[in-house]
């Protein structure tokens, strides 16, 4: 191993064992999290073998921070929380209240401080964004009521964490008991007065400049019609954002971080952003996860099985039973409450950064690190086995359902959303609502041919359905997704996604579902398009083609 190169050791080894570990992961039907976690374990002190540079993967997980928070922004939907406030505020707030409460009774148990406790409690009160929406889209329920009120939740969780980091570093002092006696009010309340300054100074300049001249930027950029350039923009503008906040503003990485996102959340080409610089936050992502791995010593289950184990009832059985009571109190059905208490029964990302700035501020000890590293990689691989057993329980109630539904709330109790067999007939299934795909049903509306589209956008499905426009989100190569199409009786399937191995997938289900099916699809290179008819395309359309035919054809050449 060359040590001179720890950058390139550590990228290197971190993604080589994050991908065979996160591959072996959702081999077992696990989340990846699990695997990049040990992945950072096994670079880690604690473990034999190859160790990397903590400081370069401490400076790694801070870009990987960064571009989590963005994508939290840029995802972050007012008009989802609107539609469940009257629950998701107060239920998010009663159960990150109680979690911390149990934390800190945890931590008073084990001899910390009060400020360790808070902290420790806390890390334990917020759900991993990515288990909760994995979890929800496996059974087709973002769209339903229960999804709704979850992802609601969840974004009640995330904007209060974001809070907690702004104001843990002012609030450090007061936090640590020796620290808290000597403070006076005034002591307290001007480096208060001066973060909140700071943070509304930032604030306000975001909303005020940064929401016009942020789009205008990025719209000036779509139009050169450079992708690489966009791209690059988009992360100048993540990554600018965030550095200026913290370097003008005395605000944290992730504050800027997530505003940004959510000013460019308000613009029409939010989704592109977060299309084309989704790899590299991907790569960062996983870099994070590690990086926290690698401060983790897999010793303490054995050392402290008791700690490890409340910790982990905190984060499963504490925090979930409060979620249940919340919601039942709100008149929702069982169904309804215990989908909501088995999506937030884990912790991740928000866990793993609030534990780290309290061991940095000297409020958390390590070994409370630890118990929430433990928490989260336990309660993530609990997680599937606690939907299996909420999926068994209310399966047999399926056919209650409509006893159950009556009154306010009438969604099924369902564990697994069915979905529907379209009753359209010589129609044509879109697969893709995309750049291409988007001109495709403009047209099919245009000349009154009805459609089916199938796209993995929940945002673009809605638009469509609202349009009054049959859909369904999701991937077609799901046999229940393409399944719902109707396959049997439609007129052709135009698939107009831009992945060739997965429209060859598309493209062979549906040629088994019906082997007549006239299927025209779209590639890049001569190489896609023998893959695409491989695999039983009728027609493939490539775009370079295209384009040279009508140039030509504008010479009056054919």
């Amino acid at each position: 191993m060359h040590h001179a190169t720890p950058l390139i050791s550590t990228v290197v080894v971190g993604l080589v064992l994050a991908f065979a570990f996160g591959a072996i992961a959702q081999r077992i039907r696990v989340s990846p999290l699990v695997g990049y976690l040990v992945a950072g374990i096994l670079m880690g002190p604690f473990t034999p073998g190859y160790v990397a540079d903590q400081g370069v993967a401490n400076e790694l997980a801070e870009i990987g921070v960064i571009l989590l928070m963005f994508g939290v922004g840029l995802h972050f939907s007012l008009d989802d929380l609107l539609s469940v406030k009257a629950i998701a505020i107060p239920g998010a707030i009663v159960q990150i209240t109680v979690a911390t409460l149990l934390g800190m009774g945890l931590a008073g148990f084990l001899g910390w401080s009060i400020g360790a406790g808070v902290v420790f409690g806390l890390a334990l009160s917020v759900a991993s964004t990515v288990v909760l929406l994995r979890a929800l889209q496996e059974r087709r329920l973002i769209e339903t009521e229960r999804g709704r009120i979850a992802v609601g939740w969840l974004i009640v969780e995330d904007i209060a964490m974001v809070l907690t980091l702004v104001m843990l570093p002012v609030l450090a002092d007061l936090l640590k008991g020796e620290a808290a006696q000597s403070l006076s009010v005034q002591a307290l309340l001007l480096p208060l007065a001066i973060t909140l300054g700071k943070v509304a100074g930032f604030v306000i300049l975001m909303l005020v400049i940064g929401r016009r001249v942020i789009p205008w930027i990025l719209h000036y950029v779509a139009h050169t019609g450079s992708r690489e350039l966009f791209r690059l923009s988009v992360l100048a503008i993540a990554l600018g954002v965030a550095y200026g906040a913290a370097i003008l503003f005395d605000v944290s990485f992730a504050l800027g971080a997530f505003f940004a996102g959510m000013i460019l959340a308000g613009s029409e080409l939010s989704q592109r952003a977060a299309q084309e610089t989704l790899p590299l936050r991907d790569a960062f992502a996983v870099l994070f996860f590690v990086s926290v791995g690698m401060l983790f010593d897999p010793m303490i289950v054995v050392r402290e099985p008791g700690p490890v184990l409340a910790t982990l009832a905190i984060i499963v059985f504490g925090k979930s039973a409060a979620a249940f009571v919340i919601v039942r109190l709100f008149g929702h059905p069982n169904s309804t409450a215990l989908t909501i208490s088995a999506s937030l029964a884990q912790i991740g990302e928000f866990s793993f950064i609030l534990a780290g700035l309290g061991v940095s501020l000297a409020l958390l000890p390590e070994r409370g690190r630890d118990l929430v590293l433990a928490g989260a990689i336990l309660s993530i691989l609990l997680n599937p086995i606690v939907f299996a057993i909420l999926d068994r329980f209310l399966a047999p109630r399926d056919n209650a359902a409509p006893r159950e539904c009556e009154g306010k709330n009438r969604e099924s109790p369902k564990p697994r959303q069915d979905i529907p067999v379209t009753d359209l007939k010589n129609h044509v299934v879109l697969v893709g609502y995309g750049r291409v795909g988007r001109y495709v049903s403009d047209g099919l509306k245009r000349s009154g041919t009805p459609q089916y589209v199938i796209e993995d956008n929940s945002d673009a499905v809605a638009r469509l359905k609202a349009e009054g426009l049959q859909s369904v989100t999701g991937n077609a190569v799901d046999p229940e997704v393409i399944g719902s199409a109707n396959l049997p009786a439609a007129r052709c399937l135009l698939v107009a996604i831009p992945d060739a191995f997965e429209g060859g997938q598309v493209i062979e289900k549906a040629r088994r579902i019906n082997p007549s099916l006239p299927i025209v699809a779209r590639s890049h290179s001569e190489e896609e398009t023998d893959h695409l008819k491989k695999h039983g395309a009728t027609d493939v359309v490539m775009g370079e083609h295209e384009i040279a035919k009508a140039m030509l054809a504008g010479l009056g050449i054919r």
